[in-house]
């Protein structure tokens, strides 16, 4: 019998200092087709939220319409990891601070999907708010506690809590 084959599924949120039509967010709506076209073709990439724009600053996933919601699918956690903190898009990170507020609560989840799920945004969101009730699990983690396929505590592979996620 084949074993059941998992990728990871990614959430992170944040607010936006602007409605994406005012001139605060400029810069970052134009770099969404170049960062979101790095993502689809990173090694390891599975899947992303996307309306028929080609991104999702369109869903709005809480009261709060300043509040974005990034939603992907990698093969595993180094693919994710490889993308967020080695690529291109870390330059994006490095200035997210003129486009996005900051949180103070957790704004980036992780969970184990079977092959060929897609999740919801309100799948993303209720993992997104067991992590900030439970802490990391194997239902879902963070990139500081991660877990394995099989529910097991991972090693951190170099991240630290100092890491920023590229939504906040």
């Amino acid at each position: 019998m084949t074993e059941p084959t998992f990728h990871l599924a990614q959430v992170n949120i944040a607010r936006a200092r602007g409605e994406m039509t005012e001139p605060i967010m400029a810069e970052f709506v134009a770099q969404l087709p170049e960062i979101n076209a790095l993502a689809d073709r990173s090694p390891g990439f599975v899947w992303r939220l996307q309306t028929e724009d080609g991104d999702a600053t369109a869903v709005r996933p809480y009261a709060d319409m300043r509040v974005l919601i990034n939603l992907s699918v990698w093969t595993d956690l180094g693919a994710v990891r490889a993308y967020v903190y080695r690529s291109d898009h870390a330059a994006v990170m490095r200035r997210r601070r003129e486009w996005f507020e900051r949180f103070e609560r957790m704004y980036v989840a992780m969970w184990y999907v079977p092959e060929g799920h897609r999740p919801t945004v309100a799948e993303a969101v209720a993992r997104l708010a067991h992590l900030e009730q439970h802490g990391s699990t194997a239902h879902a983690f963070s990139f500081t506690e991660p877990f394995t396929p099989d529910g097991r505590p991972s090693p951190r592979e170099g991240v630290t809590r100092n890491d920023a996620c590229p939504a906040t």
